[in-house]
């Protein structure tokens, strides 16, 4: 089976690269020249881990071109992993997903064997047996069926860790034309996952809602989490952690995503969740407990704001420690870290903030400057109070002397728990989510 995958970026990468290291000849393309320029020099067009090493591994099998119709000529299965942005309304936009159509249908229209076509990116329910495939048919010269199969299977995974969501993903969600079509790539998926994850086949519609479905039940467990985190920092004695500790071990709930720390952000979770209420806005249902998730999540940044302005001493710097909006990623989509240093900034504050990756693309996103440090221990060093707003495993390695202020004491709000316990001998350290001490609460 020979596979084409249009669009190069930090999904379709490492798309292209995972089936390439199972042994599949894959082209893949791109509008970008640059990114098929270093697929071509076998190196990792985005920055993502492990993608260099499944690329220096399958040279053999891995090549990419401008050219979408040679591509899709050349191969058996087309996979679609192009941008669809939000518009205004929250619902996402088909443009570039129909515009590759056209070259993809110009591609299928040289061949007359079988081709699946596969879109992989996101789009709203109705959109894939709507104008997804009426574009399709219409610019490959044929109908679904016999000849050319469509289906839609978004990926489940999270920027950082996408070859490994890749390899071993939770569940496979296949969108199907017809049995014919869902069965090739199911197929496909099963030599691919090395952890024989369920397929759960169904219609397009069903599949479209499904996607939208389970990232906002994930932010729902988020926000529900942070909102016990707001009143456990209300209530002396109590800690958030202990809570959903417990919450978790019902099986009923689980204790994955349900920790109260700040909001949720990146390119995915905050859209599908506006995106969910968009639509069912549309068709006259109710959605308040997507709306409400989004709410809540909006009311982080102010609570994390108020934690801060009631600790800070008056003058000195914010040391803001994790900018981009989860780690080993240097992506800043709806980073909670960079709305938290904006808002700083418009209120006049100095700050000095590290990231181990996501620095040059805040300054460029930016309108107002801030101090960059150089590595996480000169930032909190030039800090009068710190805020860990990512957990980057390397803040579990700050040297407690960077957190030492003669005569005075540091406040260090840790939101994700994740400094080394011997900081709080040389700092206060505070974590969100936990109410005031018996003993504190007596002293004051």
């Amino acid at each position: 089976m020979r596979i084409s995958v249009i669009g190069l970026g930090k999904l379709g990468a490492p798309l292209a690269a995972v089936f390439a290291s199972k042994g599949y000849r894959v082209i893949g393309t791109d509008l970008n020249r640059g990114y098929v320029d270093a697929i071509n020099a076998g190196t990792a067009p985005v920055d993502e881990p492990r993608l260099q090493e499944l690329i220096s591994a399958s040279r053999a099998t891995l090549s990419a071109t401008l050219d979408i119709p040679d591509a899709v000529a050349a191969t058996d299965v087309t996979f679609i992993i192009v941008p669809t942005p939000s518009d205004a309304s929250g619902r996402f936009s088909n443009v570039a997903v129909l515009q590759t159509l056209e070259s993809v249908g110009a591609g299928i229209r040289r061949k007359d064997t079988y081709h699946l076509v596969v879109v992989t990116s996101t789009v709203m329910p109705g959109a894939t047996s709507g104008e997804i495939r009426q574009a399709l048919e219409r610019h490959a010269g044929r109908p679904i069926g016999p000849s050319l199969g469509l289906c839609y299977s978004p990926e489940f995974i999270a920027l950082g860790s996408v070859v490994r969501d890749m390899l071993r993903p939770d569940m496979v969600l296949i969108g199907e034309s017809d049995t014919r079509a869902g069965d090739i790539l199911a197929q496909l998926y099963g030599t691919t996952c090395e952890n024989g994850p369920i397929v759960q086949r169904m219609n397009f519609v069903n599949a479209e809602l499904t996607k939208l479905a389970i990232n906002t039940f994930v932010t729902s467990k988020i926000s529900y989490a942070n909102m016990l985190a707001d009143i456990c920092e209300r209530l002396t004695g109590a800690d958030v952690e202990v809570v959903t500790r417990a919450v978790g071990s019902d099986s009923r709930i689980g204790t994955k995503y349900l920790k109260g720390a700040i909001g949720y952000g990146g390119p995915c979770f905050p859209r599908d969740n506006v995106a969910l209420s968009t639509l069912a806005r549309s068709l006259g249902a109710h959605a308040q407990l997507a709306e409400t998730t989004d709410a809540i999540n909006r009311m982080q940044i102010d609570r994390m704001l108020t934690a801060i302005e009631s600790r800070f001493p008056g003058s000195g710097a914010v040391g803001i420690l994790g900018l981009s909006y989860k780690p080993d990623t240097s992506v800043i989509t709806e980073s909670q870290g960079v709305i938290l240093l904006e808002r700083l900034l418009e209120r006049g504050r100095q700050v000095v903030a590290y990231d181990p990756k996501a620095l040059p693309a805040v300054r460029g996103a930016l309108r107002w400057s801030f101090d960059a440090a150089p590595s996480a221990a000169a930032c909190v060093r030039a800090a009068s109070v710190v805020v860990v707003m990512t957990p980057w495993p390397e803040f579990g390695h700050i040297d407690e002397a960077a957190f030492a202020r003669p005569g005075k004491r540091l406040t260090v709000i840790d939101c994700w728990r994740v400094l080394p316990a011997a900081i709080s001998l040389v700092a206060d350290v505070v974590y969100p989510g936990q109410g005031a001490t018996e003993a504190s609460t007596v002293a004051s």
